[in-house]
């Protein structure tokens, strides 16, 4: 496998990419062709286990390990709608390893919350919860949530933030969920500069008003959509404060990895998004 690099012309690039991704990756998989090929890359924003009503393709270790994918941070879509977090994070925890690392979920709306986060941090050793505030049903200015967010930055825990799973225009009729509202964000996030917050599947408009300015939040291009998207988002977002993610399985890694190559960025700044950026994240 060779890496991606910034060396096709755009127009070129865009031709192949789009007759590349004309086609199944199943297909392209079989016939031989190599999906796109790269070394060294994290996925900040996967997920493993059954959706409540897609059925999409599992994410195991071959299929991240064959696209250069080294490690894989993922949470369990069982959360969207199940209660019982304790037993899903438990399941979640005891089906990861090598490069599936596990994110664990929390509902500070559930009455046992606190005992999720302990159990998380303490018995299933994650360094990583994942919010779910669409699905559960709560705001950024809910009180539970400060509270959740003051536990989390007292254990030194990350914190990721779903805008969005999926566009409204595709979900089930119901099951409609809408986008976060981050206006109330830069309040919560006030009195915890400690705090490390990564907001998974912002598109461009939100990285460019309610999330532009926080100094303490992460975002990847999952959602980052358009030509030269991550070029253009560069220009207003700091570049050590984006990070790789591809919401697999919902998308193709494929189709963040070609943001990458599409984009008109250097060396640099790919090896910062592949990887160095959610390393720093994480430390």
């Amino acid at each position: 496998m060779s890496e991606i690099t910034p060396i096709l012309p755009r127009r070129q690039f865009i031709a192949q990419a789009a007759a590349a991704m004309a086609l199944p990756l199943v297909f392209r998989e079989a016939a031989g062709e190599p999906a796109v090929p790269a070394a060294g890359w994290i996925d900040c924003n996967a997920h493993l286990g059954p959706h409540p009503n897609r059925d999409l393709p599992p994410l195991t270790t071959e299929s991240l390990t064959s696209r250069g994918l080294t490690e894989a941070w993922v949470a369990p879509l069982e959360a969207l709608l199940q209660r019982d977090l304790a037993s899903v994070n438990a399941r979640h925890a005891a089906r990861c390893g090598g490069p599936l690392r596990a994110v664990g979920v929390v509902h500070p709306g559930l009455p046992d919350w606190q005992e999720d986060l302990r159990r998380c941090t303490e018995e299933h050793g994650m360094k990583i919860i994942r919010l779910y505030p669409g699905y559960h049903g709560y705001t950024l200015d809910d009180p539970s949530l400060m509270k959740l967010l003051e536990q989390a930055a007292a254990k030194n825990v990350r914190v990721q933030i779903v805008a969005e799973m999926e566009n409204v225009r595709t979900q089930h009729p119901l099951l409609q969920v809408k986008p976060v509202d981050f206006k109330p964000l830069a309040a919560a996030l006030k009195h915890l500069p400690e705090l490390r917050v990564m907001v998974l599947n912002a598109n461009a408009t939100m990285a460019q008003t309610t999330l532009r300015g926080l100094d303490n939040v992460w975002l990847d291009i999952a959602m980052i959509e358009g030509v030269a998207g991550v070029e253009n988002l560069l220009k207003q977002w700091p570049q050590d404060r984006l990070v790789f993610g591809s919401h697999a399985p919902f998308f193709y890694p494929e189709s963040s990895m070609l943001k990458l190559q599409e984009s008109e960025l250097s060396e640099a700044e790919i090896a910062a998004l592949k990887s160095a950026n959610a390393r720093a994240w994480l430390s």
